[in-house]
């Protein structure tokens, strides 16, 4: 085959357009044969619906990229040079009982943090191994990119039992770069943060603009932090901040600010619209849109799901790796 082969596990997600358009806007560097949708029979008809998409946004912009979408998930990894995780175990439905189960005990519910991305993992685990048993079977040399939550927890169990090539990826530091940048009026590539921690739990210890540190700026309250759609917008204390000395991502919040998003949370659940109810209206109204036999571009209400510019970083990673290029990945 004359070109890479990328398969994405979860393929039937609201995410994939995005990843599509990614592929697309870099195909003449990255040179994809093939990008294979792998899912399980419970989501086919997202997979079938995705598909469409994908076909339709891939014959708009003229590529020759092949989609292929199976349930077979073997016969997709099988000599696949990326393998991108993006999986939900149980779906949806199990995302509002992880909250819902939480939520009744009066702790916090959410998929990444706490009780709630607690069960997530305990479920995710097996299949995420059984899959890399498949890589390592199927495509002994692939790289396996995960954004499969919670990231961090998954990503560590395949480094510890498992041999394949792993890393862990999120939107958090991406959209950083660009918050700084629209907010100095400056190019990403103008744009060096120095991040410690992984995944949904990183702080930024230093901010330069055109090699010019400007964290104090942020301390001082001249920037507003990043947040992701996903989580309440209560702000930081700036007095809590500046001896901290870092500005920690959203996620922190479930820690510091850990009352205050309970009560959040407490009241979504007595109207019975916590997140996971807020996502499943999204994605009923995502696959009304996606299925548009005139739609052949991944449409802007997309960024309403909470993973902008995933498909960016995670295109740039493959960039960095298939290419030798040693960059920094943001």
């Amino acid at each position: 085959m004359d070109g890479i082969k990328i398969t994405v596990i979860g393929g039937g997600s609201s995410y994939t357009p995005e990843l599509i358009e990614g592929i697309i806007l870099n195909q003449e560097r990255l040179r994809v044969a093939e990008v294979w949708l792998v899912d399980i029979e419970e989501g086919q008809w997202k997979l079938s619906i995705i598909e469409g998409l994908a076909k339709r946004m891939v014959q708009k912009a003229e590529c020759s990229i092949r989609i292929v979408a199976t349930l077979d998930r073997q016969e997709a990894i099988r000599n696949s040079d990326f393998i991108i995780t993006q999986i939900r175990v149980g779906q949806l439905a199990m995302r509002r009982h992880d909250e819902y189960i939480s939520l009744k005990h009066g702790v916090i519910g959410q998929e990444t943090t706490g009780a709630g991305g607690f069960m997530k993992a305990l479920r995710t685990i097996p299949v995420i191994l059984d899959i890399c048993n498949d890589i390592e079977q199927l495509a002994p040399n692939a790289w396996l990119l995960n954004f499969t939550n919670p990231a961090g927890v998954i990503t560590e169990a395949v480094l510890k039992h498992s041999n394949v090539k792993v890393i862990g990826l999120c939107n958090n530091p991406i959209n950083y770069y660009k918050k700084f940048a629209a907010t100095y009026h400056v190019s990403m590539n103008d744009v060096s943060i120095n991040f410690i921690g992984v995944n949904h739990l990183i702080w930024i210890t230093d901010l330069y603009i055109k090699g010019e540190s400007k964290i104090e700026d942020v301390f001082n309250g001249w920037s507003d932090s990043y947040e992701a759609k996903n989580i309440p917008a209560f702000g930081w204390d700036l007095e809590f901040l500046k001896p901290l000395g870092a500005i920690p991502c959203g996620y922190h919040k479930y820690y510091y600010q850990s009352d205050q998003i309970l009560q959040d949370q407490l009241e979504q659940f007595e109207r019975n619209e916590t997140r996971a109810d807020q996502v499943h209206k999204i994605e009923q109204d995502l696959f009304e849109i996606y299925q548009n036999p005139d739609l052949k571009e991944k449409p802007k209400a997309l960024e309403q799901r909470g993973g902008a510019c995933y498909s960016e970083a995670d295109v740039n990673l493959i960039k960095s790796i298939q290419l030798n290029k040693k960059t920094s990945i943001h």
